[in-house]
């Protein structure tokens, strides 16, 4: 039994790996980033195959069963996982009972120009290991700019090297005009190129000082071609607290 549990663990895991680097939506850090555990408490990755693809996001554990994550990170509950390496560094994989997509979400909403609230909310069969714990969420949603922020993910370090995600990393980024209710806008101050990449969508931006999660990583843009290290945005939890407790409380959790 033990093997065949290792052998779904790497195979979910080298599909992942092998397509990180293109997967459609999905955002990391680079730039100047660097490797912090001190959020490894509430970080997982979000794993989902179909159709022949695979690919990866973060998400930010709220209870020790439900994980908040961007929207078009989901896939039917068979086809996702929640990922982790338990206290002895091995990979760990816990099934997906269900999914909630926020009703705003739109996935055409990149083409059309359109509003869209990219959030999911994620329940395991099983809870998480111990080790976890809540991630406290944002209750005001007022962000001004210039304000630092900190985002964190899984994602990749180089723009199109799926070799070099997998790795809790987190950025200083602060926040830009327009000023919106929904989405926050975020750039690296420093003008270093710090931002979200393939693997950081679903991911939190934390608070400068990491005590409350304040939007998730959804979308990113770059210079020169690239798809990242110049712009990185995602909707404001805040304003979505309802619905977030409204599907917590049918879910029991």
């Amino acid at each position: 039994m033990k093997t065949q549990i290792k052998r779904l663990v790497w195979s979910w895991l080298f599909a992942v790996a092998g397509v990180c680097a293109t997967a459609s939506f999905a955002l990391a850090l680079v730039g100047p980033s660097r490797e912090d555990g001190s959020f490894a408490a509430h970080v997982v990755m979000v794993l989902k195959r179909g159709l022949g693809q695979a690919g990866f996001c973060t998400g930010v554990v709220i209870a020790p069963q439900v994980v908040l994550t961007a929207a078009h990170c989901v896939a039917p509950t068979k086809d996702m996982r929640i990922h982790y390496r338990d206290g002895a560094g091995q990979p760990v994989l816990v099934e997906v009972e269900a999914v909630a997509t926020h009703p705003g979400f739109r996935s055409d909403a990149l083409a059309r120009r359109a509003v869209s609230i990219d959030l999911a909310l994620v329940r395991t069969q099983t809870p998480l290991d111990a080790r976890f714990s809540p991630a406290e969420l944002d209750e005001t949603g007022v962000v001004a700019v210039g304000q630092s922020l900190r985002i964190v993910g899984y994602g990749v370090a180089r723009e199109g090297e799926g070799t070099s995600a997998g790795v809790l990393r987190s950025a200083a980024l602060q926040a830009r005009a327009p000023l919106s209710a929904i989405l926050v806008w975020a750039e690296d101050p420093t003008g270093a190129g710090a931002g979200g990449c393939t693997g950081d969508s679903g991911g939190p931006i934390f608070s400068a000082d990491g005590a409350k999660v304040i939007a998730i990583t959804t979308w990113s843009a770059g210079t020169a071609g690239r798809r990242c290290g110049a712009l990185t945005q995602g909707p404001f939890v805040a304003p979505q607290r309802a619905w977030i407790e409204s599907v917590r409380k049918r879910w029991g959790l």
